[in-house]
């Protein structure tokens, strides 16, 4: 399956609406079919109200977020409210839906470059709503994501910040700024130290484990929780991260320590493929990690045979060189291409 690339330019509003444009049918599809997953005994318009408080704080923080939001709606010819209850994964994020695994290195650990690898691991229908964008604004920094439909998951901006990570199940969620949000605003900023700051932003309404990277070598990774965050920084030049809480005094925000067993699996076997492996991090052995079956289905490259969760694109990014290789369905049987 070949990745579908978009490059939109103008306006916060004008760039979404250029990719409710050109993908009609992906976004109506999106919101039909997040109408099927709605919680017993709600309804849609349950959905639309819990929305509201969410809404009011993003428009607060980050207008032109919302802008963007409300041209994809334009452009599509859907409600913007149906669309953006999407981009509040709070209200439907009970349990471990979206995983991802995630690999970042630095010097010492390479040859000067700042290397990052993602494996984006949902439900098989997700694939299909995968797309790449290059996003070109006259106030804000040219960025590049990948996600589902117009909502990123991962990306890399024209200031050399990328943004990577993984979803977390926390136990303190509260209205606010969605955590999609959250990550949208990150590759908005002009410097590190603005990226940091916007992931631990006071209204946050939860948060995703941020990964943040710079091409001078500095990363983080931001694990937080509505309320609360600790920085991690690489070790001898690398870090790992899956989705779970890994700094001790974060643990208590595990929404159920009980459903992470899997998560804790992934990470031990990345920190494993780092620890042991032979020379400097390259982009070639980030894809051999990526593609690792080691505690199989509930691996790196994940192949659930219950059909429920699979890993729908991988990444490659080279942050020195300014570049992102990507694959749509699992690493070890896509062909990563060349997209930025």
């Amino acid at each position: 399956m070949t990745l579908q690339v978009l490059t939109v330019s103008g306006s916060h509003y004008e760039c979404g609406r250029q990719i409710g444009l050109a993908c009609p049918e992906l976004i109506r599809r999106m919101i039909a079919n997040t109408r099927t997953i709605i919680a017993p005994g709600l309804c849609w318009d349950d959905y639309r109200r819990a929305a509201q408080p969410y809404q009011f704080a993003a428009q607060r923080a980050f207008p032109w977020a919302l802008d963007e939001i409300r041209g994809v709606a334009d452009g599509a010819g859907v409600d913007f409210l149906d669309l953006f209850i999407l981009s509040v994964e709070e209200l439907f994020s009970t349990s471990p839906a979206s995983l991802c695994s995630d690999f970042a290195a630095c010097s010492p650990a390479t040859e000067g470059h700042v290397l990052l690898a993602h494996n984006n691991d949902l439900s098989p229908a997700a694939q299909e709503y995968i797309l790449a964008i290059e996003w070109n604004f006259p106030d804000h920094p040219r960025l590049f994501t990948i996600g589902v439909g117009p909502f990123l998951s991962i990306g890399v901006n024209a200031q050399r910040i990328a943004l990577t990570g993984n979803e977390l199940f926390l136990n303190d969620t509260r209205p606010g700024v969605p955590r999609q949000i959250i990550a949208r605003a990150i590759l908005s900023a002009g410097n590190f130290e603005e990226a940091l700051a916007i992931a631990i932003h006071p209204d946050r309404a939860s948060s995703y484990n941020n990964i943040i990277s710079s091409r001078d070598g500095r990363i983080v990774s931001v694990e937080a929780s509505a309320t609360d965050y600790e920085f991690l920084y690489p070790e001898e030049g690398w870090l790992v991260h899956t989705n779970h809480y890994t700094h001790p005094r974060m643990k208590k925000y595990e929404l159920d320590p009980r459903e992470i067993p899997g998560s804790i699996s992934r990470y031990e076997r990345a920190r494993t493929l780092m620890q042991t492996r032979t020379g400097p991090v390259t982009l070639p052995m980030l894809k051999t990690f990526l593609s690792d079956h080691e505690a199989a289905p509930v691996s790196l490259c994940w192949h659930d045979p219950a059909g429920k969760v699979k890993t729908v694109f991988s990444a490659l990014i080279d942050l020195t060189e300014l570049t992102v290789e990507a694959a749509v369905g699992n690493p070890c049987q896509g062909e990563f291409a060349r997209i930025l």
